[in-house]
């Protein structure tokens, strides 16, 4: 499976933009797919991640009241509608599936998640 992540630009304090992860080849339903972001001179963190089983939704705790992901099982993309943005959200966002057989907890850590989109630059000017 490939990722392209697309739907980065930039945005002024308090608006929105929506982040677009569209995956070619098959997702299999115990697979999760995840956002993550890393802001320049900053680790990589985790923003969200759905369970493309059961639609079930993970959220970092400083981001889970401004932004929703969400996914289209007929277009095999996921996204992240992101509202209230603020400067500190800028940043690249990468979105990545973590691929298992079997059912697994979600995860927080980027090195559970294999499979990487190259990543959109979200810039929030105040």
């Amino acid at each position: 499976v490939q990722l392209q992540a697309s739907g980065g630009g930039l945005a002024q304090a308090g608006g929105s933009l929506r982040l677009s992860c569209a995956a070619s080849g098959d997702i299999f339903s115990n697979w999760h797919i995840g956002w993550f972001r890393q802001a320049p001179g900053q680790e990589r963190e985790f923003v969200a991640a759905i369970s493309w089983r059961n639609n079930k939704k993970i959220y970092a705790d400083s981001m889970k009241d401004r932004f929703a992901i969400s996914r289209d099982n007929t277009k095999n993309t996921v996204y992240l509608q992101m509202n209230g943005l603020k400067p500190e959200d800028t940043a690249v966002y990468y979105c990545t599936t973590r691929r298992s057989r079997v059912a697994t907890p979600f995860s927080f850590f980027e090195s559970e998640y294999d499979v990487w989109g190259q990543g959109t630059q979200v810039t929030v000017s105040s």
